[in-house]
């Protein structure tokens, strides 16, 4: 069986073909089916996308990391190698409303599967290239995050001053360009509902993390200032950093005098608000060394947990260093709903997994089939697109 389209969702009718693997295409190609798509993921026979085999951790199903982005989507195997599959990829991109793929610069282009020559038999088809550095200098440079942290700057600017650079604790870049994709292929697909035609559309890693940079990569451009390592200290804002607490670190985030104000007072000390070092926040950034020692004598009379209540109850935005599993907790808490129950193909539930972060009004039901096996829908796709007749899926 096939993921179901539900009637109503926003991308309803609208097939994907994703010849994309690893994170960054396929948590676009997800988002899409998330929304109503129909997605028929195109992968190596044997092996498949790279990450079934990133493991451990694994689930009950698989390895967890593909699951993360591959839900409400079918599998089928095709060797690209073989010219009767080769014919039935061709097919898929002929019947495609968008395709997504993450090849070497150039390389479906070679087997009749680049925009060029797709476009002439399907112009309506919105056609998403994903790589590490571009089309142009970079085609031949491999594409990994943690490389372009390194280049890109992120890297330069995550850590602790007196110690190494540190990448972000998840492929940060491949998300940020996933979502730039995301958003290419919808601005694409609005304009071909008016202009019938559709577009190819380029998104890399280095350009999503230079886009992602916002005020550390204005302060160089537009000051001429080249930001560093500041390990959890911002730098234009005091107090926005961890503080010691007499148990664990506290993340506070004071954004203005009056928040600064509420917050010595909370912590015994509001002379430090009229203090002229402290009183406004230019006086706090540069007198920082003098200020964090004494709002943390301060904080050393509780721990944690108690500050963030104290503080929050008073307007002063902060909150302890929560694991995963206590952020998801807490975003239940909250009334946030952030998982959702995943079913297999006979509707048991086998697991749960992070929902997509959009809320609908009215309600758009989350689409919950599991991440296919490898080639689970093979047989059923190649049948309907070996009748060229059948444009429409059943």
């Amino acid at each position: 069986m096939r993921p179901g389209a539900e009637s109503g969702a926003p991308l309803e009718g609208i097939l994907v073909a994703d010849f994309s693997r690893v994170l960054a295409g396929p948590l676009a190609t997800m988002t899409l089916a998330d929304l109503g798509a129909r997605v028929i993921k195109v992968e190596r026979p044997g092996t498949g996308d790279d990450t079934r085999q990133w493991a451990p951790p694994s689930s009950k199903t698989g390895a967890t990391y593909f699951e993360s982005v591959n839900r409400n989507k079918e599998s089928i195997t095709l060797d690209l190698s073989d010219p009767e599959d080769l014919g039935l990829a061709r097919e898929l991109a002929r019947r495609a409303d968008v395709l997504v793929e993450n090849f070497k610069p150039g390389g479906l282009a070679g087997l009749g599967l680049g925009y060029e020559s797709l476009a002439v038999e399907n112009p309506g088809l919105v056609y998403a290239s994903i790589s590490g550095f571009g089309s142009a200098g970079g085609r031949d440079l491999p594409g990994y995050d943690f490389i372009v942290q390194a280049l890109g700057g992120l890297m330069s600017i995550t850590g602790d001053p007196e110690g190494d650079p540190y990448k972000a604790g998840v492929a940060l870049v491949d998300v940020l360009t996933a979502k730039d994709a995301t958003i290419g292929i919808l601005a694409a697909l609005s304009e071909r509902a008016s202009t019938g035609r559709g577009r190819r559309i380029e998104v890399n890693l280095l350009s999503s993390l230079q886009g992602a940079l916002a005020n550390q990569g204005q302060a160089y451009l537009g000051a001429g200032v080249v930001p560093k390592r500041r390990g959890n200290d911002h730098p234009s804002i005091v107090p926005y950093q961890l503080l010691a607490t007499a148990d664990a670190p506290l993340a506070v985030a004071v954004g203005n005098d009056a928040q600064f104000a509420r917050l010595c007072k909370a912590i015994g000390a509001p002379e430090l608000a009229v203090d002229p070092r402290f009183v406004t926040n230019s006086a706090r950034v540069r007198h920082r060394r003098d200020l964090v020692p004494l709002l943390e004598s301060g904080l050393a009379g509780a721990g944690a947990e108690a500050w963030q209540d104290t503080l929050v109850a008073v307007g002063v935005p902060s909150g302890r260093v929560s694991s995963i599993g206590e952020g998801i907790a807490y975003a239940e808490s909250l009334g946030l709903a952030p998982t959702i129950e995943i079913h297999d193909v006979g509707g048991s539930v086998i697991g749960r997994q992070i929902r997509h972060p959009i809320t609908w009004t009215p309600p758009l039901p989350p689409r919950t089939h599991a991440p296919p096996a490898l080639g689970e829908h093979t047989e059923d796709v190649v049948d309907w697109l070996r009748h060229p007749q059948n444009e429409t899926l059943t």
